[in-house]
């Protein structure tokens, strides 16, 4: 959505606190039915955000959903390959890792 872009609606909220992004903001923000918004309160006003929680990839979804597919089914994994197990636990012995060191650089997750 370009900065210059402004769409203003005014809401009612219910009782329990609920109110409905207008349509015209959840297409700006790309934000389907059953989607995730992102709010922030700064400095008094209310930022929404698309949430991106999770991931979207198609590839990634199909081989999630081949695995829980094979998971519901029973098929359960297997162990490692003794030898492949034995170079695993070997290059784990060869690298020093310090879980509480903080992370530098930009990191995303």
């Amino acid at each position: 959505m370009p900065q210059s872009t402004m769409i203003e609606k005014t809401c009612t909220v219910t009782r329990k606190g609920q109110t409905t992004l207008p349509l015209a903001m959840r297409q700006a923000l790309g934000v389907a039915d059953g989607g995730k918004v992102r709010l922030r309160l700064d400095a008094g006003r209310v930022v929404i955000e698309p949430g991106h929680n999770e991931h979207t990839d198609p590839a990634i979804e199909a081989f999630l959903g081949l695995l829980a597919t094979d998971i519901a089914a029973g098929h359960g994994a297997v162990d490692l390959p003794d030898d492949l197990a034995s170079a695993l636990a070997a290059a784990r012995r060869e690298v020093e890792v310090d879980l509480d060191e903080p992370i530098e650089g930009e990191t995303s997750l």
